[in-house]
């Protein structure tokens, strides 16, 4: 496998990269949409962020990625064909094609082992691979409205079900879904926009110093990449000790009913549907309090995330033709300073 692009090494683009890691410390988060121009860094960004983890432990051999104490059955009944035995293995990153087939993404029966042994056994879709891992899919937004309903299914039971062929398999399938696209050239359906918990909006670097130090760090990591990595080590040993170390915090950061009523209160005044955008806010809130190694969320990190993880939620109002950020921007300063 050949190197990743350090997550270090990434010019500008700090509130994708703040997203990413808020999921990476809280997977509940329900993942990160990325809107933005091509070749802005999206899935370098989060190829970068998944090699970077520290490897995770499975049940060794075993399809599925099951953790040794998980407790959803696992179709290969792994745990008891293991035993004890358990294995490290790199955090999955599994790239979702837009022309990908459903039987590729779910599962389906193992065609070559059936017509030579008679046996029916399923073979794991990608769903299965990314599981404890990343998903992501380029151009999220011309995604099949088939493959997105199945989508949805497995992002709110955190499972994947598949019936056919006589097989019924249910295995875990929890995964941090990161997905990009360029809004012009579709709208995402709102059913599936709305499962993403952050939010996040990238650009062209205006920048003529930036622009310049992103083709020299792509040029470098081309024509050397082991010692392009070499140079950002120290930097990408503090991204993975911070991470470790906020996931372990995380269990035992506190939120006050003042953070909860700030939360709810900005919610209303942005106009943002449902109560799932006032959930993912705690969340995020609690993930950012970690990172930033405080027991105690305060409004300072309410405020660093309440843009990624409310924008995408606000009902459009035809008396403010502002943007959502601008919109909640304005919402913090009152409800803040008031």
């Amino acid at each position: 496998m050949g190197k990743s692009f350090p997550f270090s090494a990434i010019v500008g683009q700090a509130e994708m990269k703040d997203a990413l890691l808020l999921a990476a410390v809280e997977p509940r988060l329900g993942g990160v949409m990325v809107f933005g121009d091509r070749g802005t860094g999206k899935s370098t960004a989060v190829r970068a962020l998944a090699a970077l983890l520290p490897p995770m432990m499975i049940v060794a051999g075993c399809r599925y990625g099951c953790a040794p104490g998980d407790t959803i059955p696992c179709p290969d009944d792994c745990r008891k064909a293991a035993g004890k035995r358990t294995a490290e293995v790199p955090v999955p990153f599994v790239d979702l094609p837009l022309g990908a087939t459903e039987d590729r993404v779910v599962g389906s029966l193992d065609l070559e082992r059936a017509l030579s042994t008679g046996e029916k056994r399923f073979e794991p879709g990608l769903l299965a691979k990314a599981n404890r891992g990343f998903l992501y899919i380029d151009e999220i937004n011309l995604l099949e409205d088939h493959l997105v309903d199945l989508l949805l299914d497995v992002a709110v039971s955190g499972q994947n079900l598949v019936e056919r062929e006589g097989l019924s398999v249910r295995h875990a399938a929890r995964f941090i879904l990161v997905g990009s696209g360029n809004p012009e050239e579709g709208e995402l359906r709102p059913q599936l926009l709305d499962r993403f918990g952050l939010s996040v909006d990238v650009r062209t670097p205006a920048a003529l110093a930036d622009r310049i130090e992103i083709v020299k760090r792509c040029d470098r990591f081309d024509r050397d990449p082991v010692s392009f990595a070499a140079q950002f080590a120290a930097q990408e040993a503090a991204t993975v000790a911070g991470i470790a170390a906020a996931r372990k915090r995380l269990p035992r950061v506190e939120v006050s009913d003042a953070i909860l009523e700030l939360g709810s209160r900005l919610c209303q005044a942005v106009g943002a549907d449902g109560l799932r955008g006032e959930l993912t806010l705690l969340r995020a809130a609690r993930a950012r309090a970690a990172l930033d190694g405080k027991k105690m969320v305060t409004a300072v990190h309410v405020a660093k995330v309440a843009t990624v993880a409310l924008r995408h939620r606000l009902r459009r109002n035809v008396l403010d033709d502002t943007g959502s950020t601008v919109r909640i921007t304005r919402a913090l300063d009152e409800l803040i300073l008031a």
